[in-house]
């Protein structure tokens, strides 16, 4: 059930690229044309072109740039993402899934509800759960009753594979926040 992310982005970049590129060239056809003044001279392309050799430093430099770009999108395309949806367990044959978001805010919801916790923040790793925060008492009984409230949410929820779980709390100052 866990789903992973559509490489949206990259495509989007690509095909704007591309179709403002396949735009400008059919702009500056239909403009010489007519004989009407060019946005973009054809002429003015051509003759840089012409002068410019392969042993140039701009040619050198904007293959690299278009070698790491494909690249970059490659490993966009090939590599996976961070799960979008994370499997819950399986009963009776059904299959279900939560969202990334809404089992972050449900933690945090279950570790703000601890007494005397402030400024709750809870971060999903693949294999790790870290609920950091601000706390009034002692340090070691609020991580322990965070623990408790988080463990016992997560027990509710059931996700299929329950990631460790780290707490790391600070000590909320006379001043204010240390």
């Amino acid at each position: 059930m866990t789903r992973r992310p559509r490489r949206v982005v990259p495509a989007v970049v690509v095909a704007l690229v591309l179709c403002v590129l396949a735009v400008l060239v059919v702009v500056s056809l239909i403009q010489r044309l007519t004989g009407a003044r060019e946005w973009v001279s054809y002429d003015s392309i051509a003759t840089r072109l012409h002068d410019t050799t392969w042993g140039s430093v701009w040619v050198l430099g904007v293959g690299v740039v278009i070698i790491v770009l494909g690249l970059v999108l490659l490993a966009a395309a090939a590599l996976p993402g961070k799960p979008v949806v994370l499997a819950l367990e399986s009963g009776d044959g059904i299959e279900a899934g939560i969202t990334r978001r809404s089992l972050r805010h449900a933690l945090a919801d279950a570790a703000g509800r601890v007494e005397g916790l402030d400024k709750t923040r809870v971060r999903l790793r693949s294999k790790k759960i870290h609920v950091a925060g601000h706390t009034r008492h002692g340090i070691e009984r609020t991580a322990q009753e965070v623990g408790e409230a988080v463990a016992d949410r997560l027990d509710r929820i059931k996700p299929a594979t329950v990631p460790r779980l780290r707490t790391s709390l600070r000590p909320i100052g006379h001043g204010g926040e240390r």
